[in-house]
């Protein structure tokens, strides 16, 4: 009985690969070099975003394993977040207001990038321009970037439950 106790949960298990997926797709040297997102930490966190955005999308209305599993995947995030502002020298006292506004961007970029993909799609384009780019030039990226990250919620849509949940994402290939 203790060793159940100790043993991890699999929606743990699950975040971990999840979470570990989306780092190595954000980290794709296509996104910076090729698709002009910027390599700053506000970049990188656009990047990440998205990619768990995408996660949670495709997790949404699958059963009990699967919403652990988002809920775990969606920790671990914060967790990398946290750990994240504490490595870059932000102060013990200013992690939780960062963390904070983290918070509300990340909530408010799920909300909007779900109403996105529901819609005609046009919201796409403008939301990556205004989220990824923030607001700098970048329209032509944008417009390649909405497509990539149409055909990630198609790719993530025909993929099984049971893959996802295994930590093989089939991410397609951002290319301009």
């Amino acid at each position: 009985m203790l060793q159940s106790l100790f043993r991890p949960r699999r929606s743990k298990a699950a975040a971990s690969r999840l979470y570990a997926a989306v780092v190595a797709q954000a980290r794709t040297p296509c996104f910076y070099a090729e698709l002009g997102a910027p390599d700053t930490i506000e970049g990188r966190f656009e990047l990440y975003t998205l990619h768990v955005i995408l996660l949670l999308h495709r997790l949404r209305g699958q059963g009990a394993e699967a919403a652990e599993a988002a809920q775990a995947l969606f920790d671990t995030f914060i967790s990398a977040l946290d750990n994240a502002l504490r490595e870059t020298g932000v102060g013990d006292l200013s992690v939780p207001r960062r963390m904070r506004r983290l918070g509300e961007a990340f909530y408010g970029r799920a909300k909007a990038f779900e109403s996105a993909l529901a819609g005609d799609g046009g919201d796409l384009e403008a939301l990556i321009g205004r989220t990824v780019y923030a607001g700098e030039g970048g329209e032509g990226h944008a417009v390649v970037l909405a497509a990539y990250v149409r055909r990630c919620a198609e790719a993530l849509a025909a993929q099984p439950l049971a893959t996802i949940l295994g930590g093989e994402i089939p991410w397609p290939r951002p290319t301009p």
